[in-house]
């Protein structure tokens, strides 16, 4: 089988854009050169060759390249077998390098403490601030949750609060003291200044419209780093990885495990500087 001919009649597809025919010819034309230098055709290719070629990109000659990069390069020379020789043909295993977990930056309590009691201020917008970052990070919201609260969703008797997630699913997640203190003050001295009608959203713009997350990202430039804190101080605090879920409104435990593995290396930190046998 010719492979220059298979890969020119499958970037001339009818199915591909311009652009993903000129993306697909980039990393292909690399992998047919490669299948001439050791005199393999197309139909050839199995587990094995794929298996070198694969080890070939993770040496990175003559510059290495990125996890990323290779996984969308074999997953191209995957669309080709796919094309040219039928599903049944590609080999069935999986090559591509792991991407590094990035973990999550997760400031500590007392850099937590300076950054909400930064935002000083009597007037109504500087209460409302103060007031939303003291509940993202006390109920764990994500920003979109947090602007899509309701008057109604706050339940001061029973300390909590509900939450609207990801998919529509919802949450009940409890009401710090802190928080509770600042959204009673908010509802009390500022918002009957910010409301101009009959809207019941919880947090309002200078407008007196429903705050929106570009706003609330002025006003709290990182507002995930707080949901990371408060799972991350949670987990410090003995909390069970479970509950950190529920509270989160993970679907997947797999999704919260990444909290254990930043307190892991805090307490890393922590034997590393205290324990005589470290």
């Amino acid at each position: 089988m010719d492979t220059r001919a298979e890969l020119k009649r499958f970037l001339a597809s009818p199915g591909l854009s311009d652009a993903t025919s000129r993306a697909y010819r980039f990393d292909l034309e690399p992998f047919a050169a490669w299948l001439e230098r050791r005199g393999l055709s197309l139909d050839r290719v199995d587990v094995a060759v794929l298996t070198d070629y694969a080890a070939e990109l993770g040496r990175g000659r003559p510059r290495r390249l990125a996890p990323a990069t290779i996984a969308r390069k074999l997953a191209a020379v995957r669309s080709l077998l796919r094309f040219s020789l039928g599903p049944g043909r590609v080999p069935d295993v999986s090559l591509a390098p792991r991407r590094a977990r990035r973990l999550p930056h997760v400031p500590k309590s007392h850099e937590v403490d300076r950054e909400l009691e930064s935002l000083e201020g009597d007037d109504p917008i500087a209460v409302r601030n103060r007031a939303l970052a003291e509940l993202v990070y006390s109920a764990g919201l994500r920003s979109r949750e947090a602007v899509d609260l309701d008057l109604g969703d706050v339940d001061f008797e029973q300390e909590s609060v509900r939450v609207r997630g990801k998919g529509g699913k919802e949450r009940v997640v409890p009401l710090g003291e802190q928080a509770g203190y600042w959204l009673s003050r908010y509802l009390r001295d500022a918002r009957p200044q910010l409301a101009h009608g009959a809207e019941d959203a919880l947090f309002l713009s200078v407008r007196g419209r429903r705050l929106d997350t570009s706003t609330l990202r002025r006003v709290i430039p990182h507002p995930h780093r707080l949901r990371h804190a408060f799972a991350t101080h949670l987990l410090e605090g003995g909390a069970d990885l479970r509950v950190i879920q529920e509270l989160l409104g993970h679907s997947s435990l797999g999704t919260t495990q990444v909290y254990s593995h930043v307190d892991g290396r805090r307490l890393r930190r922590v034997y590393d500087r205290s324990h005589p046998r470290s």
